[in-house]
């Protein structure tokens, strides 16, 4: 979707971009080729595509960073096609919400496997760092209001801001699916684990205290188990919003693009 798309350009729009897509102008070669667009001065038009240039050559060269100022934040679901397989799924779990709380534990899917960075265990601030930088997004589900702003702040600059960031809790509510990750996962049909299904993040905090205070390993795996449950789900949810916003927001529902 990212080729099709001209809102990271200035002043340009919704309500503008659809227009240049009715013009017939569905990707950034054929918004090259016209030596005139509706609606676009000429100069204006001539400054446009330097910059399509440039981003097409940053896409070239798989550089999703390039996108991370330029882009919209409620628009970096665009990018998830054409970045999915190097993109990962990321939560955290805490000892809750106070300044006193810590991270106890990070999950990380890169869409094949897991990875859990434990507190006490295997987290590891310069490694997590390392890990994070061979992604080309992030993705999260309230990420941007809690995941990401929790861990910096505990470990500055531990996530690397030039990673551009898909928080799809926005996402979703932009296509009718309202309420936490759990709700959603119903309404979709996503299935959990019989023992972590009715678990919420208030049962987390109770089994890392558990495991605290009786060193029991149980809990942990518990833990662990209910962390892997949420990033895994993550990527199916994403499947859904990235297709549902790609056909809200579609040069025409009556036109069937190629290579979205």
């Amino acid at each position: 979707m990212i080729r099709n798309s001209f809102i990271f350009l200035e002043r340009i729009g919704d309500r503008l971009e659809r227009d240049i897509w009715r013009q017939g102008i569905y990707n950034w070669d054929e918004f090259l080729k016209r030596k005139s667009i509706r609606g676009i001065s000429k100069l204006k038009k001539l400054y446009y595509d330097r910059k399509i240039t440039k981003a097409r050559k940053n896409l070239y060269y798989n550089n999703s960073y390039y996108f991370t100022d330029i882009l919209p934040n409620t628009e970096t679901w665009r990018l998830y096609n054409y970045f999915k397989e190097e993109a990962v799924f990321l939560d955290i779990e805490t000892t809750g919400l106070s300044d006193y709380s810590y991270l106890t534990l990070i999950g990380l899917f890169d869409g094949q496997y897991t990875k859990t960075m434990i507190r006490g265990i295997n987290f590891n601030v310069k490694s997590l760092k390392e890990e994070l930088r061979k992604y080309k997004l992030i993705i999260t589900f309230n990420g941007a209001s809690f995941d990401l702003p929790y861990i910096n702040k505990r470990f500055p600059n531990l996530v690397p801001d030039i990673i551009p960031h898909w928080d799809l809790r926005f996402s979703c509510y932009k296509i009718g699916l309202s309420g936490g990750l759990k709700n959603i996962e119903k309404t979709l049909g996503i299935r959990r684990g019989k023992i972590v299904k009715d678990m919420n993040g208030g049962d987390a905090i109770l089994l890392w205290r558990k495991y605290q205070a009786t060193g029991d390993e149980y809990y942990l795996k518990l833990l662990v188990e209910y962390n892997e449950e949420d990033i895994i789900n993550l990527k199916q949810i994403a499947e859904h919003v990235y297709e549902e916003l790609k056909r809200n927001y579609s040069p025409s529902n009556s036109i069937n693009l190629k290579n979205l």
